[in-house]
C-alpha cells in the first residue's frame, strides 16, 4: 500500500515526510482493518513530523483523523461488519484498571497509547485500529467533512468542557484553524457569545460567518470582560493576553499538546480573582461519543482545504505556514 512515514523528525523545509510502499497491516484479535477513505491533517501530526513530540514509533505513519470502511476484523470482534464506515481517532489504547480509567479520565493513563505516534495512522491507504476505540459515525457528513472531527472536532469539544463556560457565558477563543472553528459552532449552539482573536484576516470573516460577536487579531482586548477563554494556538506568548481578558472566576484552556514557552506571569494582572489556567489532555472515548452525537443533532459547516494522499507533505507544510482554511484532509482519489 501506499503510506507516508516520518523518516527523520525536523523542520517541515526538511521534508521529514517520505513516501514508501508497505504491507498492509493485518487485523489481530479485538482489531479492525480499515481501507482509509479521508484522514485530516492535524497540527499534532506536524510536531510529530518536526520532533516537537519525541519519537515513541520509529517511521511511523502519522494521522489521527481517520474515515474509512471496514474491510476485516480479527478475532472476537462483534458489533462491527464488513462495510462499516468508522473513524480512528487519537487515543487508541488505556489500560482499563489504574486510577486515572477506574475514575472515567482514561485520557490521563500513564499506559495510554496513540494513533500516529504509537502505533501507524491514516497516511497511508490502509490503518489498523483496536475495536474497541472505533467509532460510529454520524449521517449526513461527506468523508471530507466528516475527518476532522475525530481530532479537531473531539479535542475544541473537550476544551469548549474544560473552559467552564457558564450558561449564555461570554467566550474568547484564541486561534482559529480546524479545531477552534468547530468549537466555536459548539459553543454558540449552546448559548455562549463567542469573540475570536486571530492574526488571520481570512479566519476572521471565517468566525464572522459561523456567528462569533467579533473577531479581532491575537492580540486584542476582548470587547467584554470574558467568562471563559480557550487558546487554541500553540503559542505561549498569548497567555497572559487571554488570562488578562477574562472577568473575575473567568477560567482558560490550553488546547495543544505542544506549547511554546509560556512568559512570567503577573499574579495580580492574570491569576487573582480566582482566575483558573487548565490544560486539556487528549480526551476520552466518552468525549468523542458525545461530541459526535452533538454533531448529529446539530448539523456543523465543517471548513476543509482537500488533498490527494500523494500531497500529504505539502498539505503539512501548508498547515505549517498558514496556507489551510478550515482543516487540510488527505482524500483517496480512486
Amino acid at each position: 500500500m501506499n503510506a507516508w512515514v516520518v523518516a527523520d523528525p525536523g523542520p517541515v523545509r526538511t521534508r521529514p515526510l517520505v513516501s514508501q510502499t508497505l504491507p498492509v497491516p493485518v487485523a489481530g484479535a479485538g482489531e479492525l482493518l480499515v481501507r482509509v477513505r479521508a484522514c485530516g491533517v492535524c497540527r499534532t501530526d506536524l510536531h510529530v513530523a518536526e520532533g516537537d513530540l519525541p519519537v515513541h514509533k520509529p517511521r511511523v505513519v502519522p494521522g489521527h483523523e481517520v474515515v474509512g470502511e471496514v474491510v476485516a476484523r480479527g478475532a472476537g470482534v462483534t458489533g462491527f461488519a464488513d462495510g462499516d464506515r468508522v473513524g480512528i481517532a487519537w487515543l487508541r489504547h488505556t489500560c482499563g484498571s489504574c486510577t486515572y480509567c477506574l475514575r472515567d479520565q482514561e485520557n490521563l493513563c500513564p499506559l495510554s497509547r496513540y494513533t500516529g505516534w504509537d502505533a501507524d495512522g491514516g497516511y497511508a491507504e490502509f490503518a489498523v485500529v483496536p475495536a474497541d476505540y472505533a467509532y460510529r459515525l454520524p449521517e449526513g457528513y461527506s468523508d471530507e467533512e466528516l475527518a476532522p472531527l475525530l481530532c479537531a472536532g473531539i479535542i475544541g469539544y473537550r476544551a469548549w468542557l474544560r473552559a467552564q463556560v457558564p450558561e449564555r457565558g461570554r467566550l474568547g477563543i484564541y486561534g482559529f484553524g480546524a479545531s477552534a472553528h468547530l468549537a466555536a459552532q459548539v459553543a454558540i449552539a449552546s448559548g455562549a457569545t463567542v469573540h475570536v482573536f486571530t492574526r488571520s484576516a481570512q479566519a476572521r470573516e471565517l468566525a464572522l460567518r459561523l456567528g462569533a460577536a467579533s473577531a479581532g487579531d491575537s492580540g486584542d482586548p476582548p470587547p467584554e470582560p470574558l467568562d471563559s477563554a480557550v487558546l487554541f494556538a500553540p503559542v505561549g506568548d498569548l497567555v497572559p493576553t487571554a488570562l488578562a481578558g477574562l472577568d473575575r472566576g473567568g477560567t482558560l484552556a490550553v488546547a495543544g499538546i505542544h506549547l511554546t514557552d509560556v512568559p512570567t506571569l503577573n499574579y495580580q494582572q492574570h491569576l487573582f480573582y480566582e482566575r483558573n489556567l487548565r490544560s486539556v489532555t487528549a480526551n476520552t472515548r466518552a468525549d468523542g461519543r458525545d461530541f459526535l452525537d452533538f454533531a448529529a443533532r446539530h448539523h456543523l459547516e465543517i471548513t476543509t482545504t482537500p488533498y490527494g494522499l500523494d500531497e500529504a507533505d505539502r498539505a503539512l507544510a501548508d498547515l505549517d505556514s498558514g496556507r489551510v482554511r478550515g482543516a487540510a484532509v488527505l482524500i483517496q482519489r480512486r
